[in-house]
């Protein structure tokens, strides 16, 4: 009677044991990945003939959060930003008001990934591209380990296709 007793819970265990690590009940789901903060490294139009341009210089700055309540924030910028001579954004001369709204961008609001589709999903409630205000946008959204990720705009705010690579903040 002892043996049977323990028969049992011994079989369990030894199956547990043997069952693959990477099983699909283990595997954290495309939304689950992206939660967190995260860095740019690259942003990059790519052109009709496959060249890649630069869309905010060799260095820009950029963070994307991305919580588990569905909220997110995200800004771009080039790293050579022109300080303003008054020290006051709100008396910027012209050139430098120029320069600020070609060399950056920012959003946020609410997201959502549709797993079946690899798409990220945005839905902007206040973008510095007023154009965005209120819209909904879809990108492809490629895992690229633990530590990187990118989407695909395929029609960016400043035209054409635009890829972004991220790194996830330390």
């Amino acid at each position: 009677m002892i043996r049977s007793y323990f028969a049992i819970p011994a079989t369990v265990a030894l199956g547990l044991a043997l069952m693959p690590a990477s099983s699909p009940a283990q595997q954290k789901s495309m939304r689950d990945q992206i939660l967190g903060a995260w860095t740019i490294l690259i942003v990059d139009t790519v052109n009709q003939d496959g060249t890649r341009t630069p869309v905010y210089g060799p260095n820009p700055n950029g963070t994307v959060i991305f919580d588990s309540s569905g909220r997110y924030t995200t800004e771009l910028s080039r790293s050579n930003l022109p300080k303003f001579a008054s020290n006051n954004r709100l008396q910027g001369t012209p050139e430098e008001n120029k320069a600020v709204v070609q060399g950056s961008l920012a959003h946020s609001g609410t997201f959502q990934v549709d797993e079946a589709a690899k798409t990220l999903i945005f839905h902007i409630r206040g973008s510095s591209f007023p154009n965005w205000q209120g819209t909904t946008q879809k990108r492809a959204l490629e895992i690229l380990g633990t530590e990187d990720i990118k989407w695909t705009t395929a029609q960016a705010s400043g035209g054409g296709t635009v890829e972004l690579i991220w790194h996830r903040a330390k």
